[in-house]
């Protein structure tokens, strides 16, 4: 099997994906990276063997030796960058949030279809075991048919991650309730069998924001900018973005088209870093006790009773293919959206799917920053998610 011919625009936080990708005589390779700082293009050269990089996006899309493109830019390129690379033929991966707006989103769909190039999402986390066991159970019957779902995200690590580069600042975000919750919002649309068409929320900048140790406008980030178990508590921050305009803890509740109501939380000044998803169906709940190995997915569904600790079943997250990033799912996703790429047909994540987390996340931001008004989230065109629901051929 002849390697694919990759390219990659952007060598930053999610260029472990890049690495993953690199796969010479095992059906992929990354032949070129585009990236406008120095420090990244020398990076990607010591870390991906015989690679070529450049300073221009443009000499990557249309270069005629690239059969596909992974876009791992910050969020708002994308929907440029995405509709660049698909009228120039080049199968591409977009990693998540699809963009930072509805329209951006949709202006993405519209030119993979008109262009008949393929897209692809970087929605990694439905590939997570916990994830996947969880949507096992739900498909399974095990708590009857959905009604709600609550989900709880504490982002121990958010002042390293999203207080200190370019995540801070609206404008190349919308928010972190978008950026962030993409992930989440998507999965509690998997698990509920529907989308949002309503949102509320309330949010705030209650902590970053009162931090006054900024680095100058232009100033790199610090080397230390991430640590494990330091940077803590969170007032000791040190090297904050130079402009925080996004709010560090919000609270959604969402009515979806299938009538499940649904709720979401996101904390990025907590002591502990995990996921909690509670469903609940008309014969049972579900809920997840960490997100990684390790943890397990519990499930009450045989009698009513008072608090229990013990459910009636229990059933541990599987451990990963390997090491890397959000469970093992990394390499699971560049192996589907590689398939994808030479085969076509329908996989686990979605554009549509995709579009939608994005709008929903889109719309509660607005309602948060509203004083808590209920948004309606603006549906897809029918004609354009049919088209990518039959796989995109």
């Amino acid at each position: 099997m002849t390697d694919l011919r990759l390219s990659v625009l952007g060598y930053g936080l999610r260029s472990s994906l890049a690495r993953v990708a690199h796969r010479p005589g095992e059906g992929a390779r990354v032949t070129v990276v585009a990236d406008h700082d120095p420090a990244c293009r020398r990076q990607a050269v010591e870390q991906i063997d015989g690679v070529r990089t450049v300073d221009d996006h443009r000499k990557v899309i249309e270069d005629q030796d690239v059969d596909a493109v992974l876009i791992l830019t910050p969020d708002h390129t994308h929907a440029d960058l995405a509709c660049a690379a698909l009228r120039a033929g080049k199968a591409v991966f977009v990693e998540k949030p699809l963009d930072i707006t509805v329209e951006g989103c949709d202006r993405i769909l519209r030119t993979a279809r008109e262009t008949g190039t393929r897209l692809y999402v970087g929605h990694n986390m439905r590939h997570m075991p916990v994830i996947r066991k969880m949507r096992e159970l739900v498909a399974r019957g095990d708590i009857g048919t959905v009604k709600t779902v609550w989900v709880r995200h504490f982002v121990g690590h958010g002042g390293d991650f999203y207080f200190k580069d370019w995540h801070a600042e609206r404008r190349y975000t919308t928010g972190l309730l978008l950026q962030k919750g993409a992930h989440d919002l998507d999965v509690l649309h998997w698990l509920a069998g529907g989308y949002t068409r309503q949102v509320q929320a309330f949010g705030d900048l209650m902590v970053y924001g009162d931090n006054p140790h900024r680095r100058a406008p232009g100033e790199p980030k610090t080397a230390d900018w991430y640590t494990e178990d330091g940077h803590w508590p969170p007032h000791t921050q040190r090297a904050l973005n130079p402009v925080i305009d996004v709010e560090d803890v919000s609270m959604v509740n969402m009515r979806l088209d299938n009538g499940v109501l649904a709720a979401y939380q996101q904390c990025h000044f907590t002591p502990d870093y995990w996921r909690n998803y509670t469903v609940i169906g008309d014969a049972g709940r579900l809920e997840n006790f960490g997100d990684i190995p390790g943890g397990a997915v519990r499930v009450w569904n045989a009698r009513r009773s008072g608090y229990r600790a013990e459910p009636d079943a229990e059933y541990q997250v599987s451990e990963p293919v390997d090491d890397t990033e959000h469970g093992g799912a990394d390499p699971l996703i560049i192996d589907e959206f590689l398939r994808f790429v030479r085969e076509g047909g329908r996989t686990d994540t979605s554009p549509v799917a995709a579009r939608m987390a994005v709008a929903a996340g889109y719309g509660a931001t607005a309602s948060l920053r509203a004083g808590g008004v209920v948004e309606e989230v603006p549906a897809l065109d029918p004609d354009l998610a049919a088209y990518f629901e039959r796989g995109q051929v």
